[in-house]
C-alpha cells in the first residue's frame, strides 16, 4: 500500500528468548527432576545403608571392571577404524560406516541373540571356539563384548567428527617437513582430535555402564560373574523396592562422577 512503513527484515528474525527458556525449563525438568526424585528417596532413612550393601558394591565393581576394560578395547580397535573412516577413500566406506551405526538403532535384546547367533556354542564362532575349550557365553568376558558392542559406534561416530575437523594443510605441512604419517598422526592429528576423544570416551563408558539388554541375554545375570550394576537394580526391583532404589542412585552417582571428572579433564586440556 502506498505510504505504507514496510517492516524490517531484522523483526522477523528476531529471537524469542522466553520460548527458548520455557523449552529449557521443561526439558531441563523432565532430564533431571526423575534422577533428583530417585535420589531423595535413595537418600531417605533406611534405604542408604543398602547402597553398601556386599552385592552392591560386587555389581558395582563388576560394572567399573568390565566398562574399563571394554573402553580400552574401543579405544585401541576404534582410534584406528575412526581415522580410516575420516580419512580413507575407499570403496565401500559409506556401506562399513553405516554397519558401525547400526548397534546404535537395534534394541538391546536384538543386540543380545545376534551375539548369541556369533558366540554362541553353535554359533558362527562359537562352535569352532568351543571345540578348543573356549566359551564365551555367560561369562564376564561376555559381559565386556556386549558393552564393546553397544558402546563402540558412540566412541567412533565421535572420532571420526574429531578427525575430518582436523585441517589436512596441517598434515600436509608435517609431511614436508620431513615427518612420516605415524609420527604426523601422533604428534599433529591426534592431540588436535583430543577433545573429540574424550567426549568419545565419555559417551561410549556411559553407555557401557548403563548396558542391560544385551548384557542379560548374552552374559546372564549370575551374581558376582556377570550381574552388572544395572543387572542387580533389576534383579532387586522383583523383591525390594528400596534395594532397587537404592542400587540406581549408586549407579547415578558413578555415572555422574564420571563424565563429571572427563568434563573437567577436556576443560583442563583445553586450557592447557
Amino acid at each position: 500500500m502506498p505510504g505504507a512503513q514496510p517492516r524490517h527484515p531484522a523483526r522477523w528474525g528476531r529471537p524469542r528468548p522466553y520460548l527458548a527458556v520455557a523449552a529449557g525449563v521443561v526439558l531441563g525438568l523432565l532430564l533431571v527432576l526423575p534422577t533428583l526424585v530417585l535420589l531423595v528417596r535413595a537418600l531417605a532413612p533406611g534405604a542408604l545403608p543398602k547402597v553398601f550393601q556386599p552385592t552392591a558394591i560386587e555389581a558395582l565393581r563388576l560394572s567399573l571392571v568390565s566398562t574399563s576394560v571394554s573402553m580400552g578395547i574401543v579405544l585401541v580397535l576404534g582410534v584406528p577404524l575412526a581415522h580410516l573412516l575420516a580419512r580413507g577413500r575407499f570403496r565401500g566406506r559409506g556401506l562399513l560406516d553405516a554397519m558401525i551405526d547400526l548397534p546404535i538403532v537395534l534394541p538391546p535384546v536384538v543386540a543380545g541373540v545376534s551375539l548369541l547367533l556369533v558366540f554362541g556354542r553353535k554359533g558362527l564362532l562359537g562352535a569352532p571356539l568351543d571345540a578348543m575349550g573356549v566359551r564365551l557365553p555367560f561369562t564376564t568376558a561376555a559381559v565386556v563384548i556386549a558393552q564393546v558392542f553397544v558402546a563402540a559406534p558412540y566412541f567412533i561416530r565421535t572420532m571420526k567428527a574429531g578427525f575430518a575437523a582436523v585441517p589436512e594443510r596441517l598434515e600436509a605441512v608435517s609431511w614436508t617437513l620431513g615427518k612420516g604419517r605415524r609420527t604426523t598422526f601422533w604428534r599433529v592429528t591426534l592431540p588436535l582430535a583430543l577433545p573429540h576423544l574424550v567426549e568419545g570416551t565419555v559417551l561410549a563408558w556411559a553407555r557401557a555402564l548403563g548396558e542391560f539388554g544385551a548384557t542379560i541375554v548374552f552374559a546372564g545375570s549370575l551374581a558376582g560373574r556377570t550381574r552388572t550394576l544395572p543387572l542387580a537394580i533389576y534383579a532387586a526391583l522383583e523383591r525390594d523396592l528400596d534395594s532397587a532404589l537404592a542400587l540406581s542412585a549408586l549407579l547415578c552417582v558413578a555415572a555422574f562422577i564420571l563424565l563429571f571428572a572427563f568434563r573437567l579433564a577436556v576443560r583442563r586440556g583445553s586450557l592447557a
